[in-house]
């Protein structure tokens, strides 16, 4: 019998349920199939789902071919009428070992083509079904899913649902199995990572269960968090952030722009000097941390003006990795009701706000030449920082290890070693 091919798109979370799909499918025994697991964060990202269903369905013409995923949750229609799709499922149902049974039985895409059911229903996340994933050094494990806030541009809580938590002590004891297997970092991962615990008995926060993973896991050597909401940051993530050295230097932010207007109209819940605030403050609790952020190019209304405040933010909070999205209008989001900015212009400001940020990458990897950091190896030939940038090794190193080593060059890229 032919294994289940699988396809992911999209973020690490989706990569993490691609894990556990892999496992429910294998349980059940589903025959000859391809999976998509689609992603819904820009109208661009729906498209080239599409587009890869169509490749797919030449390659495998005989197999069956589930869509899943954000862009199934958000517009289960639009891959219901693809006559390349046998079956579609929604983001709660993928995570449901009875979806898998059903699948094999051929009770979905036989007697009913989709099973999406409403995601804001949902309460539970899937964080117990497997282990974490990733490569031999680095593992992901899902603390937190879904969001409860609704950003005027974000397709993602109608794709994810409202924020839930998994149990502070299931995550702890995924991550003690991890370190048994030899795993020498984990990353939280979630939606709205600083949102975890609200749902939880005494509300905790997410620097209350960092704290826990690093007493708790005395031999987990480095523990990385994905991405923040920096407005959101309590108390005791600062802490951890000054005091625990096994909690890596280095904070992805969703900060999504950097003019006041623009962000009270993107519904954000932070303005420029809160931002600029935090990373100041967090550089002074830790002087070797490095930010990453994601940033808008474009949004609805935003003018030269507004445009160059996100563009100085680079500098003004020493952002060093960005991701810029070029802003695509998303149905049924309030944003795409406004008045946009033209194609091409949107294209000419990510450009320039992603020139900012490879100056900021090759400024911070010329600053490392002579220093002495410690790396985890990702294959024999590469590694990266505590601060994530990547490190490359004309010698092999042993994969999966943290070795010492002096960086003694750099590319645009990336540092040699």
């Amino acid at each position: 019998m032919t294994a289940p091919r699988f396809t992911t798109l999209g973020c690490r979370l989706n990569a993490y349920e691609t894990e556990a799909m892999k496992k429910l499918a294998s349980e059940v025994g589903l025959g000859d199939a391809v999976i998509v697991n689609t992603c819904a964060v820009t109208a661009e990202a729906v498209r080239k789902a599409r587009q890869e269903i169509r490749r797919l369905r030449r390659e495998n013409p005989d197999a069956r071919l589930i869509v899943t995923g954000c862009a199934a949750q958000t517009e289960p229609d639009t891959f219901t009428a693809m006559d390349e799709v046998d079956a579609v499922i929604g983001n709660a149902e993928k995570m449901r070992p009875g979806t898998w049974t059903d699948l094999a039985r051929g009770l979905i895409g036989d007697t009913e083509k989709a099973r999406v059911d409403d995601i804001m229903s949902v309460r539970e996340t899937a964080g117990h079904l497997i282990d974490g994933f990733g490569t031999r050094s680095r593992a992901y494990v899902q603390v937190q899913n879904g969001c409860d806030h609704r950003c005027t541009f974000c397709i993602i809580p109608y794709g994810r649902g409202n924020s839930r938590s998994v149990p502070a002590g299931v995550v702890v004891d995924q991550i003690k199995r991890l370190v048994d297997r030899g795993f020498n970092e984990v990353v939280l991962t979630g939606v709205d990572l600083t949102s975890w615990g609200a749902d939880l008995p005494g509300t905790p926060r997410l620097g209350d269960l960092v704290l826990r993973i690093l007493k708790l896991v005395p031999d987990l050597p480095r523990l990385r968090i994905s991405s923040i909401d920096s407005i959101e940051a309590d108390d005791a993530l600062m802490q951890a952030i000054a005091t625990e050295p096994r909690l890596m230097p280095h904070l992805h932010l969703s900060l999504q722009h950097g003019d006041d207007l623009i962000l009270k109209r993107m519904k954000r819940r932070h303005l420029r000097d809160d931002a600029i605030r935090f990373t100041q403050e967090v550089r002074r609790l830790r002087p070797d941390i490095t930010f990453g952020a994601d940033i808008i190019a474009g949004f609805p209304t935003e003018t030269q003006a507004h445009f160059e405040n996100s563009l100085r933010l680079v500098e003004d909070c020493g952002l060093t990795w960005l991701h810029v999205f070029p802003y695509s209008p998303r149905n049924g989001t309030p944003a795409a009701r406004m008045p946009q900015v033209p194609g091409a212009e949107i294209k000419a400001r990510a450009a320039r706000l992603r020139e900012a940020g490879a100056a900021r990458v090759r400024r911070h990897l010329a600053d490392q030449i002579g220093r002495t950091h410690r790396i985890l190896m990702e294959n024999p030939h590469m590694g990266r920082t505590e601060q994530f940038a990547e490190v490359t090794f004309a010698a092999p190193q042993p994969e999966g290890r943290i070795v010492t080593a002096r960086i003694t060059g750099a590319t645009a890229t990336r540092l040699t070693a």
